[in-house]
């Protein structure tokens, strides 16, 4: 069973940065955060191809949010910068063994596979 385990979340001031990882128990080929604040819906945050060459980010995060990956350690980062209380939310990893296409990449059903999530918390 591939298995995804997040890590870095915390509490943290306005301004102030985190760096999340998931690790993997395989490699797969397209890698997602999501995140999830009280009372929204899932929302989109980052993907990357496992290549490396092709990420994504939502309007809200660019220029603040950097997705990668390490290939030996099978782990994808999510550093966050420039952190705002509206940051908050439960982060999610999600991947999949196919390449999910651009026209798709928003959607939480192109990934098959998800973690428990990790708690972000900015403060003012």
């Amino acid at each position: 069973q591939a298995q995804l385990v997040e890590s870095g979340g915390g509490l943290v001031q306005a301004g102030g940065s985190l760096r999340l990882s998931c690790a993997a128990s395989r490699t797969f080929t397209s890698f997602a955060w999501f995140r999830q604040a009280p009372g929204k819906e899932r929302e989109f945050v980052a993907a990357i191809a496992w290549s490396g060459t092709d990420t994504y980010y939502v309007d809200s995060v660019k220029g603040r949010f950097t997705i990668s990956r390490d290939y030996a350690k099978i782990t994808v980062y999510l550093q966050m910068n420039s952190l705002k209380p509206e940051d908050t939310a439960k982060y999610y990893c999600a991947a999949d063994l196919s390449w999910v296409p651009k026209s798709t990449i928003l959607k939480e059903e192109s990934y098959r596979y998800w973690g428990q999530g990790t708690q972000v918390t900015v403060s003012q």
